[in-house]
C-alpha cells in the first residue's frame, strides 16, 4: 500500500488521562505470559483501559516458541482502522511485528493517526533465545524507529539495532543507547536485564534535550528468578500506560520499575509452566473483600459489645430516667474530656485521608465535637458540681486513638474512631425509640440527651464512617486489615467501659 510523507516523532504530551486508552499492537501468546496478554495485564495494572490488534499468532508456551503464523497484513489494517476510527488513542505499544509488511502497515497507520505516545518494543529475540522478526523486515523496522517516542530494546536487540555486538559493560550499553537516539530522534529506554552482576540499572537516553539531561539512570538490583517471560512487554505496555497519564518519562520509569520487580518477585506464586514463567502482574493487587463484607466482619464483635453495653446498670438507668444524677454527671464531664482529644484525632484523620470528601468527613466530624455535642455537655455542666479531671478509662480511650492516629495508616485510625459513631449510634436510637414508648417524654430527666444521640444527622454521619471504614478494609493489605479488626475491637471494648465508668468512680 502507499505510504504517507512520515516526519519525526512529535514531542511528549502533557500529562492526560486518569483512565489512559491503551492500544497494544503485538502478537499473542497463548500461554498468558507475553504479548498482547502481557500488555493488557500490565495496562490494567497501571490503571488503563486496554485494547489490542493482532499482528501475528504464535504457539508458545514457558518453555519457548514452536511456530509463529502472521495473518495477511490487509486484516491487521482493519483492525487498527476499526479502533482508531471510533475510540481516541492515548497511547500505543508496539510490539512484535513478524514481516515487513505488517511493519509499513503499522507505520502508514501511525503516521495517519499520530498518537500522543507511542512505545515501540523492538520484539526481534525472546528471552528464550528465538528469533520472532524475519532478518529482511529489520530494514523496515529501522524506518519505523522515528515514528516511536520511546524504544525499549534489550541488549542483544539494541546491538542488532546499532550493528555492534550486544554490550558486557553497563557503559557500552550505554553507548549503544545514545547511538540509536541519535539515529532515531526518539528517547531510548536502555535495560541492564542482560548483564551480569547484582545491580539492574535502566536509564533513559536521549540526545535530542527531551529529557533533564541526556542520560537519566534508574538503579535497581536484580531479581533472583526463572520466571521472566514477557518482561519486555509487561514493562513497555506500562511505560505506555503511566506515561499517558503523567506526561513525563522519567516519572514514568520510577513508577513502573519497582513495579515490575515486584511482579519478578512474586512470580513463584502464579506457578505457571516448567519453563521461564511469567511474572506477576497483579501482585500489588490484593483479593478483594466483598462490598459490606469487611464491615460486616466488624459488626459481628460491635453486636457484642452492644449487649454488654445494654446490661450496664447506667444504660438501664439512662434508659428508664432513674439513673442518679452524680452518674451522669460524671459521665458528661468525662464525655466533654473525651470529645476534645476525640476531635483532634478526627482532625487527624482528614489529613490522612486519600480523598477531599473523606477529608471534609472528617474535618466536620471534628468540629462538631467541639461546637454541638461539647456544647450541650458544657451547658449541663455548668450548673452543677465541678467534676474530676481525666478518669482512667478516659484517658485510656484517649491514648489508644492517640496511639492509632500516630501509626500513620489512615484505614486503621478510621477503624479505631468508628466504635465511637456506630455503638453511639446504636445505643442512642435504641434508648430513644424506649423513651419515646414510655409515654412520659416530658418528665424523662435526660431527653436532651437521647434526642442528641437519636439525630438523623448523627444517624447519617454514622452511616457514611461505616462507608469509609468499609471501603479502606476492602482495599488494605490482609495485615494492615487486620490491625484495623484490632483497633475496632479495642475501641468496642473502651467504649463498654466508658459506660460503665461511673458505676466504677462511684
Amino acid at each position: 500500500m502507499p505510504l504517507p510523507a512520515v516526519s519525526g516523532a512529535p514531542a511528549t504530551p502533557p500529562a492526560g488521562r486518569d483512565v489512559p486508552r491503551v492500544l497494544s499492537i503485538a502478537g499473542s501468546d497463548p500461554s498468558g505470559g507475553a504479548g498482547i496478554q502481557a500488555d493488557l495485564k500490565s495496562i490494567a495494572a497501571h490503571g488503563g483501559y486496554g485494547m489490542a490488534a493482532i499482528t501475528a499468532l504464535t504457539a508458545q508456551n514457558t518453555r519457548g516458541v514452536q511456530s509463529v503464523h502472521v495473518p495477511p497484513a490487509a486484516f491487521l489494517a482493519r483492525q487498527l482502522e476499526a479502533v482508531s476510527d471510533d475510540i481516541s488513542i492515548d497511547a500505543v505499544k508496539i510490539g512484535m511485528l513478524g514481516d515487513d509488511e505488517v511493519i509499513r502497515t503499522v507505520r502508514s497507520w501511525l503516521a495517519a493517526v499520530r498518537p500522543a505516545v507511542v512505545v515501540l518494543d523492538p520484539v526481534m529475540v525472546a528471552t528464550s533465545g528465538d528469533r520472532l522478526l524475519k532478518e529482511s523486515a529489520e530494514a523496515a523496522l529501522r524506518e519505523l524507529l522515528p515514528l516511536a517516542h520511546l524504544i525499549t530494546p534489550n541488549l542483544p536487540e539494541l546491538a542488532m539495532l546499532t550493528g555492534l555486538d550486544p554490550a558486557e559493560t553497563w557503559d557500552a550499553a550505554l553507548d549503544q543507547g545514545r547511538r540509536l537516539a541519535d539515529a532515531t530522534g526518539a528517547t531510548v529506554l536502555v535495560k541492564g536485564g542482560h548483564l551480569a552482576g547484582a545491580d539492574c540499572p535502566d536509564a533513559l537516553v536521549n540526545t535530542a534535550g527531551v529529557l533533564s539531561q541526556e542520560v537519566v539512570e534508574v538503579q535497581g538490583r536484580r531479581i533472583s528468578t526463572r520466571n521472566s517471560h514477557g518482561t519486555g512487554c509487561s514493562l513497555s505496555s506500562a511505560m505506555a500506560t503511566v506515561q499517558a497519564r503523567l506526561g513525563d518519562w522519567e516519572a514514568s520509569l520510577r513508577t513502573v520499575k519497582p513495579w515490575l520487580a515486584g511482579a519478578l518477585e512474586n512470580s513463584a506464586q502464579l506457578e505457571v509452566g516448567h519453563g521461564n514463567g511469567p511474572v506477576h502482574h497483579f501482585h500489588h493487587v490484593r483479593p478483594a473483600v466483598a462490598e459490606g463484607g469487611f464491615a460486616a466482619r466488624l459488626w459481628v464483635d460491635a453486636r457484642q459489645h452492644l449487649t454488654d453495653i445494654y446490661a450496664l446498670d447506667f444504660i438501664q438507668g439512662l434508659a428508664s430516667g432513674s439513673l442518679a444524677e452524680k452518674d451522669f454527671a460524671y459521665y458528661l464531664a468525662q464525655d466533654a474530656l473525651y470529645l476534645n482529644g476525640y476531635s483532634r484525632v478526627l482532625a487527624r484523620a482528614s489529613a490522612l485521608a486519600p480523598s477531599e470528601a473523606e477529608q471534609l468527613f472528617w474535618a466536620g466530624s471534628s468540629q462538631q465535637c467541639l461546637e454541638v455535642e461539647s456544647e450541650l455537655h458544657r451547658s449541663w455542666l455548668s450548673t452543677r458540681p465541678a467534676q474530676d479531671g481525666l478518669g482512667p478509662v478516659t484517658k485510656a480511650y484517649v491514648d489508644h486513638l492517640t496511639a492509632a492516629s500516630a501509626s500513620g495508616s489512615y484505614a486503621v485510625l478510621a477503624a479505631a474512631v468508628l466504635p465511637c459513631f456506630w455503638l453511639y449510634a446504636e445505643v442512642g436510637e435504641k434508648l430513644h425509640t424506649q423513651f419515646l414508648a414510655s409515654g412520659k417524654p416530658d418528665g424523662h430527666a435526660y431527653a436532651a440527651w437521647l434526642r442528641t444521640y437519636a439525630d438523623e444527622g448523627f444517624a447519617e454521619a454514622t452511616r457514611r464512617a461505616v462507608a469509609i471504614v468499609d471501603a479502606a478494609g476492602r482495599r488494605a493489605s490482609d495485615g494492615e486489615r487486620e490491625a484495623m479488626v484490632t483497633a475496632f475491637k479495642q475501641s468496642c471494648r473502651l467504649e463498654v467501659e466508658f459506660f460503665d465508668a461511673p458505676r466504677l468512680h462511684s
